[in-house]
Parts: structure tokens; sequence; C-alpha cells
């Protein structure tokens, strides 16, 4: 690209694609790792305000429903603007509700107000998806988008470092790390991200944009398959810390430290989904994600001893739920035009985000009223094997259909 000043050229060598998805992984994982910085929290929440389990529950889910909500409006902004502009944006402003709930937040309206606006952290994949997808071809992509996913493992960093760091240092401390962060890679973002200068721009209003991408006929079968997907992910990320603690009377740390290998390995399986659809398709790669966590999750619902066979299961769940979230976007990128990806996006990507809200409530009414979790895991269990045999069906005809065409 050149750049002319008077007379002579100045110019301006385009980014290498592995720069701009190095930049905006780190963005996304810094926006989830504010985003889940309330789940670590919860058994303490709990004890501090006095909360009932589904109050504890909520304030947890809260983020996740308005970070899924916020993507559909995030990502139709991303088609138009582009992410140079929108990614900084929502690294700002996401640092308001940081600050706010470390150092103002002393009651459960509180709490839940401030999560109600930690939720725009959650808006970041939809900000990052589209502008991955423009920087690569269609044969790198699904890998590509799991390395991008790679980002939800901020998830990870909360589990790993909030509780220790509070303990550690002081209540506000964490909120104040993950405050600073984000300012620094607001002002980073806008100095070096840029898109890719022959993307495709997307004409017509928000509304027009989420209309059309609403009516796009491949939109819903992979909303509901992110929503499984991602959505399991969600759910026992925020949820499991308190599973843990309320199922094994395991302590806060050990609860924190053990959901962050879960998020660990979702988190590396997310990449290797796309890769493996990338080598194959991603219609079997989901059909097999989605029947793995459907036999692990029938044996969580028994309660067994959580060493070792409690642990397999929850780690083969986290295995299938990251890879199957990764193969999810590898379909988008091969079923979507590329000027109507971010809007779809950001449709899939709400429902994921959905997704993940209602698990965690449910386990808690069911805590409350039957000190049971069973009925939560076979919902699950049933959820999944659904969500494998409409992959191997309908999604595969419309799969094969596009690539017809």
């Amino acid at each position: 690209m050149v750049r002319t000043t008077g007379s002579l050229p100045v110019a301006h060598p385009t980014p290498r694609p592995w720069q701009m998805l190095t930049l905006a992984t780190t963005g996304f994982a810094l926006c989830f790792w504010a985003w889940a910085l309330l789940a670590p929290l919860g058994p303490r929440l709990r004890d501090d305000l006095g909360l009932s389990s589904f109050e504890q529950s909520l304030v947890v889910a809260v983020p996740v429903v308005v970070g899924a909500l916020g993507r559909i409006p995030a990502g139709a902004l991303t088609d138009r603007w582009g992410a140079r502009r929108v990614f900084p944006l929502v690294a700002a402003l996401t640092v308001l509700p940081v600050l706010y709930l470390g150092h103002v937040a002393d009651s459960l309206a509180e709490v839940l107000a401030g999560g109600f606006l930690l939720g725009l952290g959650g808006t970041a994949f939809a900000v990052g998806v589209p502008f991955v997808n423009a920087w690569y071809p269609p044969a790198r992509r699904g890998v590509a988008l799991g390395v991008f996913g790679i980002g939800t493992g901020g998830t990870a960093l909360s589990a790993f470092t909030t509780v220790q760091l509070a303990d550690a240092v002081g209540p506000a401390f964490p909120f104040d790390l993950v405050a600073g962060c984000l300012a620094v890679y607001a002002g980073a973002s806008w100095l070096l991200l840029r898109d890719r200068p022959d993307r495709a721009t997307a004409a017509g209003s928000l509304l027009s944009r989420t209309a059309l991408a609403v009516r796009t006929p491949s939109t819903w079968q992979l909303a509901f398959l992110y929503a499984v997907a991602f959505g399991g992910f969600v759910a026992f990320s925020v949820y499991l810390p308190t599973y843990l603690t309320r199922a094994y009377d395991l302590g806060r740390s050990d609860a924190a430290l053990r959901t962050a290998g879960f998020v660990v390995l979702a988190v590396a399986m997310r990449p290797v989904g796309g890769w493996l659809s990338d080598r194959t398709h991603p219609v079997p790669v989901l059909t097999a994600s989605f029947g793995l966590v459907a036999a692990c999750a029938l044996i969580a619902a028994f309660e067994t001893d959580l060493v070792p066979v409690g642990t397999a299961a929850f780690l083969g769940t986290a295995a299938g739920l990251g890879a199957g979230s990764g193969a999810v976007f590898a379909l988008v990128a091969r079923l979507v035009p590329a000027e109507r990806v971010g809007s779809v996006t950001g449709v899939v990507g709400a429902a994921g985000g959905l997704g993940g809200f209602f698990p965690p409530l449910v386990m808690g009414v069911a805590d409350g009223v039957a000190h049971d979790y069973t009925w939560g895991f076979a919902l699950l269990s049933v959820t999944a094997t659904a969500a494998g045999v409409l992959a191997a069906t309908a999604v595969r005809g419309r799969a094969r259909a596009a690539t017809d065409a």
C-alpha cells in the first residue's frame, strides 16, 4: 500500500496475517479475562453478600447473556466499520465496569449492574472472527479461526488468577490488573491493528444487515450447534467452581484450578477442531465432538468419584466442546459470504453465549430444590446428541449443496 506526500511516495507495507491474528487473539483473551472475572468469585460473593444458590448463579450468568446479545450489533458494526475501530472501542469501554466491580459494587444489585456492563467484554468474539476470516484464504480459515478461539483461554486466566490474586494482594487487585491490561491493549490495537485493504464491506444499515443474517438459511443451524458447543464451554467455565465446591466439597482455590484445567483443554482443542475441519470437513468433526460430549455428560450425571472417573468425564467434555466450537466456525467460513461473516457471527455467537446462560441457572435451581445435579447433566447429554444428529443430517446436506454450487 502506498500513500503520496507531495511528490514523494510513502510506503506502508501490508501487515502479515499472523501479526493481525496475534493481535486479535490477544485482545480477545484480555476481553474474555474481564468477562469471566465474576465466575471464580462466585462462592466468595455468596458468602459475602448472603446469596442463595439461584442468586449466585444469576451473578455469574448475567455477563454471559449480555455479552451474547451484544455480539449481534458488534458483528454487524465490524462488517461495516472494520475491527480496526471496533476492537479498541470494546477494550476501552470494558475497563469501566471492571473498575466499578473492583472498587464500588458491594451489594447484589450493584454487582448485577456491573456484571451487566461487564458483558461488553464478551462481544469481542464477534469483532475478531470477521477480521481473522478476511486475512486468511478459505483453505486455512479453520485453523486460523481455531487459533483465534484460543482467546477463550481468557477464562482460564481468570480461573487461575482471580481468587489467588484477591487472597494474596487484595480483593480489588484482579480488577485493577485486568483494567490496566485492557487500557494498554486499547491503545496498542488502535495503533497496530489494520483491516485487510480489500476486505468485503457490507452495505446497508445495521438493522438491515442483521435482518439479512437472520434470514440466511444456515444461520440458525449454525447457531444451534454453537449454542451447544460454546454454550456448554461457557456454562462449565462459569459454574464448575460452584459445582465442585458444592458436590465434592473442594476448597475454592482447588475448584478454581480444576476449572482452569477444564478451560485450558477446551481452548487447546479449539484449533485442533479447526485444523481437522480444514483437513477433512467440519461435519464429521462436529458429529464426533458432540458424540463425545453426550457420552461424558451421561457419565457425569451419575456423580461418580471425582478421581479418576469424574475427572475423565469432565476432561472428555472439555475436549468435545472445544473441538466442536472450532469446527462450527470452520463451517461458517464455508457457508457464509465474506461480507456477511460479521453479521452471521454476531447471531451465531449470541446463540453460543445464550447457550451458556441457562445451564448455570438450571444447575442452581436443581441444587436449591433437589440438592441433585443429575438432571442438568442428563439434559446436556440429550442436547449434545440432538446437535450431533443435526450436524450429520441437515447441516451435512447444506454443506454438500454449498460445495456443489
